[in-house]
Parts: structure tokens; C-alpha cells; sequence
């Protein structure tokens, strides 16, 4: 079994490679295929043809995209919708001319509606408008969940989407102005450790709730929703709603995070919230019964994965944190 992965370097793609990697180790004839972005450009169509042209892979996992948190979509929407989308184009359809029956394509819960009821069921996708600051991102994925559903329907191949929640864990994002929550609060507490702060500000009141999942918990669902047999996928989904959520089923607060990161990072000072800046959407959780009546459940506990992101950060970072 030959699989592409795109996107190997990224938090889910390089995830996704150790539970690939693992599964070769224990005797599986699986063939990885990986290429990175200075030996693929899959914006660009030619190459991408080429590519499935020589390599022909059994097996394609679309981890490839753009993302960046709020301050990132904010700045450069032209760049999201654009190379989300022609890497989502050139890839599912490269592979359909390549003759790739099997396919699976990863994207975001922000393909749903900004008012859309919580916890979130797959059923709420287009059912109302998106939130501004992140609607190009949001387009494109939704583009890829079509994209897939229409080669299904019209040339009966197998390209499934999932959709994640809130991820987190090694190989994240730690950048102070386009990280997520999660990474940019570890940052935030370490670097109030690391300097002596007796207070670390937060943005909001602390109140709005916020789903979060392990990394490798998305890994293993990614594969365990491509490794489904058809008739078991297709009893859960339908042609034109055929996308699953990934996701905890848990959500907390942002102030009991900011505890429990707190914690972690050994930071015993005061938290204070800022309560002129946004709190933004007060909750977000993904409804995952979908994939639970499939057999799958997330089960890595917030606080050990927080605890193990830490130390995977503190290794990746030493020289440089220690610099400034």
C-alpha cells in the first residue's frame, strides 16, 4: 500500500506519519510517501499532475494547508482562500486522474456557521454565514468537502473529509501573535516563569468555553475513518453530507485552561482578564456522536496531553528561549 501524505511536516501530518510509521514497524507493507514544500509546490498544477503521474499512490491524505490563528486570517485572506483552495483542487484532482480510490481530506470546524447551535452537528453545515475574521479559510475547506462529495457522486471514488476541533500538541504553533489559545498561553505562562511576572494578562472574562484535541487523538481518528470499510462509512453519512467532526465531546472555560496551563508550567502568580477585549463566540463544542456510533472516541486526558505539549515545546525551544 502506497500512501501520499501531504502536509507530513505540519502538527496533523507529521502525527499522522508516527501512526503510519508505527503500523510499518509492526509488519504492515505500508510505502510513505512525503514531500515537502521546496520539492512539491501543490499550488502549482503541473507539478502535482507530474507527481501522481510517477509516484501513482494506492492511498492520499490531504494534511496540506494554510492555517494561522485569528491575526494571520485576518492579514493575509487572499493567501488563505487561494492556496487552500488550489492545493484542495490540484491534489483530489490529480489523484481522480491518477486513478486514487481512496482519499481522505482534513479540515476545520470553522466550516460552520457563526451561530450555529453547540455542540455542533455535521447537519449545520451552510446553514447560516461564517465568521468574518476566518470566512476564507472557512470557504476553502468547505470547498474541499465538496470537492470530494462530487467525485464520489460522479466517478464513484471513496474521498472522505473529517473535521477536527481545537487541536494541540507537538509540532504546534507557539508564535505569540498567530498561535491558537492553547499554544499561546504556554508560551505566554513559560515566559512569565522564565522572567519573574507576578500577573499574566488575558484577553476576555475567562467565560467562553473551548473544545480541545490531542493531536495524536486526531491521528488515529483520521485513520480509523479511512480505514472504515464503505458500506460501515456510507451508514453514517450520505452522498451530499458525507464529512464527520473530530472532537473531545468535552469543552472547559477559558479561565479554568489558563489554571490548569498555569499549573503546568509552574507559573504561581495572579491571572488577571482583561475584560475590554472580546470574548468571542461564548461556546464551541462539536456534537462527535457521529463517529462515536462508528466505534471511535478520543482518549487522551487534557491536562497530560497540555503536560506532555510543555515539555515537547520546552525541547524544541531551549536555545531560543533561553537567548531573549
Amino acid at each position: 500500500m502506497k500512501i501520499f501524505v501531504a502536509g507530513h511536516r505540519g502538527m496533523v501530518g507529521s502525527a499522522i506519519m508516527r501512526q503510519l510509521a508505527e503500523r510499518r514497524a509492526k509488519g504492515e507493507p505500508l510505502d510513505l510517501v512525503t514531500r515537502n514544500s521546496a520539492e512539491l509546490d501543490l499550488t502549482d498544477q503541473q507539478a502535482v499532475f507530474r507527481f501522481f503521474r510517477v509516484e501513482r499512490p494506492d492511498q492520499v491524505i490531504l494534511a496540506a494547508a494554510r492555517v494561522g490563528g485569528i491575526h494571520a486570517n485576518n492579514t493575509y485572506p487572499a493567501q488563505f482562500i487561494y492556496e487552500n483552495l488550489m492545493i484542495q483542487c490540484n491534489v483530489i484532482h490529480a489523484a481522480y486522474e491518477a486513478g486514487v480510490q481512496s482519499l481522505l481530506q482534513l479540515g476545520s470546524s470553522c466550516i460552520y456557521p457563526k451561530e450555529a447551535d453547540t455542540p455542533t452537528r455535521e447537519e449545520q453545515l451552510l446553514s447560516g454565514p461564517l465568521e468574518a475574521t476566518n470566512e476564507p479559510y472557512a470557504i476553502a475547506k468547505i470547498a474541499g468537502i465538496k470537492l470530494c462529495e462530487s467525485y464520489n457522486r460522479q466517478y464513484g471514488t471513496d474521498y472522505r473529509s473529517v473535521m477536527p476541533t481545537n487541536l494541540y500538541g507537538p509540532g504546534d504553533n507557539f508564535h505569540p501573535e498567530n498561535s491558537h489559545v492553547l499554544p499561546g498561553l504556554i508560551r505566554r505562562f513559560h515566559e512569565a516563569v522564565q522572567q519573574g511576572h507576578e500577573k499574566v494578562v488575558i484577553w476576555g472574562s475567562g467565560a467562553p468555553q473551548r473544545e480541545f484535541l490531542h493531536v495524536d487523538d486526531m491521528a488515529a481518528a483520521s485513520l480509523f475513518v479511512m480505514d472504515l470499510p464503505l458500506e460501515t462509512y456510507q451508514r453514517e453519512t450520505s452522498p451530499m453530507l458525507s464529512h464527520i467532526n473530530v472532537g473531545s465531546g468535552k469543552s472547559l472555560d477559558i479561565r479554568s485552561l489558563a489554571e490548569m496551563i498555569a499549573r503546568i508550567t509552574g507559573f504561581r502568580g495572579e491571572l488577571e482578564f482583561d475584560t475590554t477585549k472580546p470574548d468571542g463566540t461564548m461556546r464551541k463544542l462539536m456534537d462527535v456522536s457521529r463517529l462515536s456510533r462508528l466505534g471511535w472516541e478520543a482518549s487522551i486526558d487534557l491536562e497530560e496531553g497540555i503536560a506532555e505539549t510543555y515539555r515537547w515545546f520546552l525541547q524544541q525551544n531551549q536555545g531560543s528561549l533561553r537567548s531573549k
